[in-house]
C-alpha cells in the first residue's frame, strides 16, 4: 500500500511541480498563463503520437524524442497565447480560456484522424500506446522518467530564475516593467521567453500526466483539470520553485487517492465513489487559497499589457 501511495503521490507531484513551473516562469514576466490546461492538452497529444510511432526503437530514443516533442508542442501553443497577450493586448485571462477550449477540440479531431480507417474519420478519440519505455522499478517503487526529467528541471528553474541574468531580468519585467526598460531589457523579448517556457514545461507536464500510469487516454476528456490545480499550486507556492515543489507534494496526495483507496482499509470501509476523491484535490484547493490568499503576493505588473514610454 505503501509504495503504491508513493508511486502516485510522485506521479502527480512532478506533474503539477512542472506545469505550476510552467506558470511562474509566465507570470514571473507578467504574463497570467491561464493556458496551461490546453497546453497540457496539446503536449500530451503531441507526446502520445511521437511514442505510438516510435514503437520498437530504443527506450531512450522512444523516450527523449517524444518528451522534447511534448514539450516543443506546448511551447508552440504558448506562441499563441504570447502573440495574443504581448502584440495584440488582448486580454489574458480570456485568451487563455479559449486556448482551454480550442485544445481539447484540436486533440479530439487529431485523435480521430489517428484511428480513421480507409480514410473515414473514427467515432473514437481514444489513443492506445506503451509506457513500458518510460517506468522503471526502484528497490521496490514503480517510477517513472518523468520523476527524474522534474527533479533536473526544478534545479534548473531555480538556479535560471535566481542566479541568471536572464531571471534577474524575469523578475523585472514581471515587477516593474519601465523600469526594466529604463537599463536596456528587452520586456516584451522577456515576457516572450517567459511565456515560452511555460509551454515548455506545461507540454511535458501534459505528457507526464496521461502516460506513466495507463495504456489509453480518451482526447475528449482533456486533461482532467489538472491545469488549474497546477495554477493553485503556483499561487500557493508563492512563485518561487521549491515552495511549488512541496505545495505539488501536497496537493499530489490528495490526487492520488482516488488510486489508493481501495488498498487502505478504512477508505475501503466508507465506499465513498471514486468520484469523491476526485474531487478532493479541488476542495483542498479552494480551502487553502482562501486561508492564504491575504499573504499571497503575486508579480506586480502581472495581467498588465505593457505599453512601450507608459509611467
Amino acid at each position: 500500500m505503501i509504495a503504491l501511495a508513493l508511486k502516485f503521490t510522485l506521479l502527480y507531484g512532478m506533474v503539477l511541480m512542472l506545469v505550476a513551473l510552467g506558470g511562474m516562469f509566465s507570470e514571473r514576466s507578467g504574463i497570467i498563463n491561464i493556458a496551461l490546461e490546453g497546453i497540457m492538452v496539446i503536449g500530451a497529444l503531441i507526446g502520445v503520437i511521437i511514442t505510438r510511432e516510435l514503437q520498437g526503437y530504443a527506450g531512450f530514443v522512444q523516450v527523449s524524442v517524444s518528451v522534447l516533442c511534448a514539450g516543443l508542442a506546448g511551447l508552440a501553443y504558448a506562441f499563441l497565447l504570447a502573440f495574443a497577450s504581448i502584440n495584440l493586448k488582448a486580454d489574458q485571462t480570456i485568451g487563455g480560456t479559449a486556448l482551454n477550449i480550442l485544445a481539447t477540440a484540436i486533440a479530439m479531431v487529431i485523435a480521430k484522424r489517428v484511428n480513421s480507417v480507409g480514410g473515414k474519420l473514427s467515432d473514437s478519440a481514444r489513443l492506445k500506446y506503451s509506457y513500458d519505455a518510460f517506468v522503471y522499478k526502484i528497490f521496490g517503487v514503480t517510477v517513472n522518467v518523468f520523476l527524474f526529467i522534474g527533479i533536473a528541471l526544478l534545479i534548473i528553474s531555480y538556479i535560471v530564475l535566481y542566479k541568471t541574468k536572464l531571471g534577474l531580468r524575469l523578475r523585472a519585467c514581471g515587477e516593474h516593467p519601465q523600469a526594466a526598460n529604463s537599463v536596456g531589457v528587452n520586456v516584451l523579448g522577456m515576457r516572450y521567453t517567459g511565456v515560452l517556457i511555460s509551454g515548455f514545461l506545461g507540454g511535458i507536464g501534459g505528457f507526464a500526466y496521461i502516460l506513466p500510469s495507463i495504456d489509453t487516454w480518451d482526447f475528449k476528456n482533456g486533461i482532467a483539470g489538472m491545469g488549474f490545480l497546477a495554477l493553485a499550486v503556483m499561487i500557493f507556492g508563492q512563485w518561487h520553485p521549491i515552495k511549488i515543489f512541496l505545495a505539488a507534494m501536497f496537493f499530489s496526495i490528495f490526487k492520488s487517492l482516488a488510486n489508493i483507496a481501495d488498498s487502505v482499509s478504512f477508505l475501503a470501509k466508507l465506499r465513498w465513489p471514486k468520484e469523491i476523491y476526485n474531487m478532493m484535490p479541488f476542495i483542498a484547493s479552494i480551502v487553502v487559497l482562501t486561508l492564504t490568499s491575504g499573504k499571497s503576493r503575486a508579480p506586480k505588473a502581472e495581467g498588465i499589457p505593457y505599453e512601450k514610454g507608459q509611467r
